[in-house]
């Protein structure tokens, strides 16, 4: 049953992921044109942002696939960490591009340019329907617990946000001649792609350095092992992540002398399907007052 679900929505990923790779990479031609042509920084600065969707979203559907593919005896796991280094890739990437629009929108400030409202408005307007359009598609996937979808949307977010602040900003030199309102809104667009980046980039390395998943409390799982009859310790506890849904636990068990193993290991691994929906668990039963090694608690 828990294979076909995961099937399902690996399913479900790589489809949402490829159509908004293919509808985000035509429209970034358009901006990138749009963008050289009106002289506008903020559509420039969407530009290079849908840019890093495109190869974002491109590495995203990259690392599902590869992620679905077999484990063998030299990657036990198979290659769904995959899918975790592209969302470190990601987050990266978005703090890079942010830096480089408060490089630019800095210059602008200084030297300000003629920029072209009116095409500027046009092609942000599309702009803004595309990237809806993306996010809508990338909504049908599994966005709040795969983490690499997540980075993907996040990216796609960030872009649609462009695209509102280059709208504005259009309007503004428009009808007020206010010039500066294209590198502000650059700027405030870069403050949002740099947060959505520094938020993947921090989760993607917390499960790469085998971090605790934020939805479990290891104390709470030590207490609920403890609270079952037959256990009289628990140790070398470990709860980790090989992928942003697949979560896994390991740990020994010291039950007490005359218990029946087998019964114990059974309770207790319904104990943490039921109670923490961990299903890949690694249990060793230790006889009460057998030696125990140093990290035992």
């Amino acid at each position: 049953m828990g294979h076909s679900h995961d099937h399902h929505h690996g399913s479900s990923n790589k489809s949402a992921l490829k159509w908004a790779f293919f509808l985000v990479s035509g429209f970034m031609i358009v901006e990138v044109i749009g963008g050289i042509l009106t002289n506008s920084l903020a559509l420039l600065s969407d530009a290079g942002h849908m840019l890093s969707d495109a190869a974002a979203l491109g590495l995203s559907y990259a690392a599902i696939t590869f992620g679905q593919r077999a484990a063998s005896s030299k990657k036990t796991y198979g290659y769904k960490r995959f899918e975790i280094l592209a969302a470190f890739i990601n987050g990266i990437t978005l703090i890079a591009i942010s830096a480089y629009i408060f490089f630019e929108a800095y210059q602008r400030l200084i030297n300000p340019p003629e920029v072209a409202s009116t095409g500027m408005l046009i092609i942000s307007t599309i702009g803004l329907i595309v990237n809806i359009a993306a996010a809508f598609i990338l909504m049908k996937g599994d966005k709040d617990e795969n983490l690499n979808v997540r980075s993907a949307f996040l990216h796609v977010l960030g872009d649609l946000l462009g695209s509102v602040g280059a709208i504005l900003a259009a309007l503004l030199i428009l009808f007020f001649g206010w010039g500066a309102a294209d590198t502000i809104a650059s700027i405030l667009v870069a403050l949002l792609i740099m947060i959505s980046g520094y938020r993947v980039t921090k989760d993607s390395i917390h499960i790469l350095m085998e971090g605790v998943p934020s939805n479990i409390d290891a104390e709470k799982v030590k207490e609920k092992l403890l609270s079952v009859a037959e256990i009289q310790n628990v140790h070398d506890l470990h709860i980790w992540s090989i992928t942003s849904d697949f979560p896994a636990i390991s740990c020994h068990l010291v039950v007490k002398e005359g218990e029946d193993n087998q019964s114990v290991l059974a309770k207790a691994k319904k104990l943490l399907h039921d109670e923490f929906e961990l299903h890949h668990v690694t249990i060793q039963i230790e006889k009460e007052g057998a030696a125990e090694c140093e990290t035992c608690n």
